[in-house]
């Protein structure tokens, strides 16, 4: 997931497809895309005002807080660390093999490090039921 996120792309993301998907189950797939497919997008036609090449932003605790950033994703190789930088530095682990339907938190508090992430378990839905989310364009 790493390499995928951030390892093999330059600059940034316009759009993730479903090649997230490559090795998961197809059910799920289809759950969650409709049986649609679609390929990842990478940011290519970026122009900068000085006419420079466009380079990746990074934050740092120096500047997040001039960025108005208020949450930070950590990717471990057990799962994605999720914290609110206004409430804490450091987040619970969310395990890969969390089921990708979860429905999570966004309270702040609930992120509090040493606690689980906060979420309840999506209600299992039947391949047959599964439509999951029609992909809108961008364009």
């Amino acid at each position: 997931m790493s390499r995928h996120l951030v390892d093999d792309v330059t600059v940034g993301w316009d759009e993730l497809g479903t090649d997230l998907f490559k090795g998961a189950p197809p059910d799920l797939v289809h759950a969650l895309t409709g049986g649609e497919q679609w390929p990842s997008r990478t940011l290519d036609h970026l122009v900068t005002l000085d006419g420079s090449p466009p380079v990746r932003m990074t934050v740092t605790d120096q500047d997040a807080d001039d960025m108005d950033v208020q949450w930070g994703y950590v990717l471990h190789p057990r799962g994605i660390e999720v914290f609110n930088l206004l409430y804490a530095q450091r987040g619970p682990v969310v395990d890969w093999s969390t089921d990708p339907r979860t429905v999570f938190s966004d309270h702040a508090a609930a992120w509090a490090p040493a606690r689980p992430g906060p979420s309840s378990a999506p209600p299992p839905v039947p391949p047959s039921a599964a439509t999951g989310p029609r992909r809108h364009s961008t364009m």
